[in-house]
């Protein structure tokens, strides 16, 4: 599959400090650019257009990258995710389907249950991406814990984050499934697969349908609104009846949401931070927006923001940082297998994958950071003798730190945090190092 590449053209933000990986897959040059229902919007609100998976996006607006990411960080801000594949996912067999293609305990995603992680396994989500991100997993060692007594009852849905993988291992995306309450798998993946992806489930879907079993797949025709930061929850709950702080991290609900009736929301993002994502329909996305900018603590956000935001958060881009190619062993992702997938191994690439979780693999995703000129994508990896020995896979300055971070990919006996390592940077090598990750400390809202 082709690699994602840079969507910002340099001559167009020359003297910004933005990321250069920023796409997915973009469109053929003689292909159309879609436009979510929220093009004329950001027009109006002085987005900077640009092409990102095949649509128009704003890349940023009239404030500039490193204040929007900045105050998202501090307050928060309202990013279009519209392009995002939404689907769903009818029928009795709707969890075989799903376990069919992707390496995680789906089955174990029952409704009105909520989760708990603890403090050790939610700091080694800097090793993940989205499109939690987007895009967040909800995981915990040993299973589901049961809801609290306050939750019980609650309309609301546990989601996490899976990978679809192909029969040699590698991922061929990542994506978020909610069970919902309403009988249906709630799925969300990557505008830059979405072709791929929507052909995977319906080929599997055929292939089932022919052997008796009830599934069925419809294409979700709304917008999706990310409101990301701190103060995101107390901004949304001006405009909800639903008492959010019962909503936790990778929970959905229904609701109502300053009006517009039927919105899946969501309490995940793709920063870092706290926040949601919410699920609208088109007739109500503006009117949305709109209310939620209302609250001076809002201010809308582009692609240059969300992939800095993300990669301090130690988030993979789909196509940069993880791809065909890529094991989620390799890929650091290893805690995105189910613990009953893993003994069953029976999830596609489970002959590649199972031996490489009980060894020792070639090569593993690493965090990186180094003072002097950014890194970026594609930039050589060196050992201190000079010799060539992985590749950076994204990179920017962090404006959170003032400093230099990247992510890339290293041969297990480097991948230590603290390795001192090379990066060749504008033909020159300087000093790196490897780093744990994330680099800026996340803020999931995790219940006690």
């Amino acid at each position: 599959m082709q690699r994602a590449v840079s969507v910002v053209a340099h001559h167009v933000f020359r003297g910004q400090s933005l990321p250069l990986v920023l796409g997915r897959l973009l469109s053929g040059a003689q292909d159309v650019l879609r436009r979510t229902p929220l093009y004329d919007f950001h027009l109006a609100h002085g987005g900077k257009m640009t092409a990102f998976a095949g649509w128009s996006l704003p890349v940023q607006y009239r404030d500039s990258h490193i204040d929007s990411h900045l105050h998202t960080r501090q307050h928060c801000s309202l990013f279009d995710v519209s392009h995002m594949l939404q689907t769903k996912i009818h029928g009795c067999d709707r969890v075989k389907l799903m376990e069919s293609l992707v390496v995680g305990d789906i089955a174990e995603l029952r409704p009105n249950q909520g989760t708990v992680m603890d403090q050790t396994l939610l700091c080694s989500l800097g090793g993940w991406s989205p499109y939690i991100m987007s895009r967040h997993p909800t995981i915990c060692r040993n299973g589901l814990i049961p809801s609290s007594p306050h939750q019980a009852g609650r309309p609301e849905t546990q989601g996490t984050l899976s990978l679809f993988t192909n029969e040699a291992g590698g991922i061929l995306d990542d994506l978020i499934v909610t069970n919902t309450s309403e009988g249906h798998l709630y799925v969300v993946s990557n505008a830059g697969c979405w072709d791929k992806d929507l052909a995977l489930m319906q080929d599997k879907i055929r292939e089932l349908r022919n052997m008796g079993c009830d599934v069925g797949l419809e294409v979700v025709d709304n917008a999706l609104l990310a409101l990301q930061g701190p103060t995101a929850a107390q901004v949304l709950q001006a405009g909800v009846a639903d008492d959010l702080r019962k909503l936790h991290f990778m929970t959905s609900a229904v609701m109502e949401v300053f009006g517009v009736s039927g919105c899946r929301v969501t309490r995940c993002g793709y920063t870092g931070e706290d926040g949601v994502e919410i699920s609208v329909p088109v007739a109500g996305a503006v009117h949305l927006a709109t209310a939620l900018l209302e609250n001076p603590e809002v201010k809308l956000a582009g692609l240059a923001a969300r992939d800095s935001l993300r990669l301090e958060a130690g988030l993979c881009l789909y196509g940069n940082d993880i791809d065909e190619h890529t094991t989620p062993v390799e890929g650091s992702l290893s805690w995105t297998l189910g613990k009953r997938r893993r003994a069953a191994g029976d999830f596609p690439g489970a002959a590649v994958i199972t031996p490489q979780l009980e060894g020792k693999v070639q090569r593993r995703r690493v965090g990186l950071m180094c003072e002097g000129a950014p890194m970026r994508a594609h930039s050589c990896i060196l050992s201190l003798e000079g010799t060539v020995i992985g590749t950076v896979t994204s990179g920017c300055p962090s404006p959170c730190l003032k400093k230099n971070v990247a992510m890339g990919y290293v041969p297990s006996e480097y991948s230590q945090p603290g390795t001192p390592l090379l990066v060749e940077v504008r033909r020159k090598q300087q000093m790196a190092v490897v780093s744990k990750m994330p680099f800026v400390p996340t803020n999931y809202y995790i219940l006690k």
